[in-house]
């Protein structure tokens, strides 16, 4: 995990204290926890406490071992405010086929063999946690391709781009586009069986969001930038669709997964529908319980919940920034592509443990 930047802080808060705690439900939250301990590192100081939480099986004792083990951290921006974005996002499932077909055009595709990946690390162990990302042009290594450089590409090759793997078929490009951006999915065959993917490598270039691009071009109002009304304009604007997806340079390949009770986060466990969240892992270690406030989507209606970080997104940057994950199908991506709220982060932490970032 890269070091936390100096300018992020973290104030202890008593439980008491937190929106909606005593109230809460925890045992699920626990349940999350110790799904994620089996990847968590030995040295990790997370590691004690998740010794410490196998076995406890109801709700009292669950919130006992939370309130003992750990204390919560008010986590603050840099600009010192305590508000953040709170983003949801599901796995979808899209109809789709292994073979190219006059319904299914568009490639799903796997890790490309001339992507490099050098971990900075190896030589500069103060930026743990960058890569770059390219490919060899010659002795150089220059940036990989963008998505437009990707997509043509791609068209020149009818899809079948040489030494990049595809995975599967699919019929819609925005659907496409929103499997990428989602990181996770599964695509339904005509036999009835099903391709699990996740999210397996991205080609170094920013994200950016494609909600935004439309905002700024003058096509959408803020208000209607949501995954439903992308998808509405798109249906609607057929001509300038390509230049719109391809606003976002950032493209992501996939791997098919065999787990069977969700699709795996950035930790590298099944996530859970209702308490994983996405964060930014530069603030927030991945396996670490995250106590959330915040709102449903569209709505005032409070959402105060126990979270645990198991999962990373390009989009996800910033302190207090979190991407809450709904689960599987149409009902979670409903609620997914509708959230877009502010709320506030408590990073619950060892207690005695130095806090991210600090030694």
């Amino acid at each position: 995990m890269k070091p936390a930047p100096a300018e992020a802080s973290y104030e202890a808060t008593e439980f008491a204290s937190l929106p909606g705690w005593p109230a809460a439900t925890v045992l699920p939250s626990l349940k999350a926890f110790v799904s994620g301990c089996a990847k968590v590192a030995a040295t990790s100081p997370l590691k004690n406490a998740c010794e410490s939480a196998r076995g406890i099986a109801d709700e009292p004792a669950a919130r006992r071992f939370f309130e003992t083990a750990f204390t919560a951290y008010s986590i603050v921006a840099p600009d010192r405010t305590t508000q953040g974005l709170v983003t949801g996002y599901y796995e979808p499932i899209f109809a789709g086929s292994r073979t190219r077909t006059a319904t299914f055009r568009f490639p799903v595709y796997g890790v490309p063999q001339d992507l490099i990946v050098v971990d900075l690390a190896e030589l500069h162990p103060e930026v743990r946690g960058l890569h770059l990302r390219g490919r060899l042009d010659g002795r150089r290594l220059v940036p990989y391709w963008s998505r437009a450089e990707f997509e043509e590409r791609s068209r020149a090759h009818e899809g079948a781009i040489p030494g990049v793997p595809v995975l599967a078929w699919v019929e819609d490009p925005v659907e496409l586009f929103f499997l990428q951006i989602q990181g996770s999915g599964q695509i339904r065959l005509e036999s009835g069986d099903r391709i699990r993917l996740g999210f397996a490598d991205q080609n170094g270039h920013a994200y950016r969001s494609l909600g935004r691009y439309l905002v700024e071009q003058g096509e959408l109002m803020l208000e209607q930038a949501s995954m439903q009304g992308i998808k509405a304009w798109a249906r609607a604007n057929p001509a300038k669709l390509a230049d719109a997806l391809n606003a976002n340079p950032s493209y992501v390949f996939f791997r098919v997964s065999d787990a069977a009770d969700g699709p795996v986060g950035s930790l590298g466990v099944a996530l859970t529908a209702g308490y994983s969240i996405a964060v930014d892992p530069r603030f927030v270690p991945l396996g670490a319980p995250v106590f959330l406030a915040t709102t449903l989507p569209l709505s005032t209606e409070p959402l105060e919940r126990l979270v645990i970080a198991q999962d990373t997104g390009g989009a996800i940057r910033g302190a207090v920034r979190a991407d809450f994950f709904w689960g599987t199908g149409d009902a979670a991506g409903t609620q997914a592509g509708r959230m877009r709220q502010q709320g506030a982060m408590w990073l619950l932490w060892p207690r005695g443990e130095p806090l991210p970032g600090k030694k």
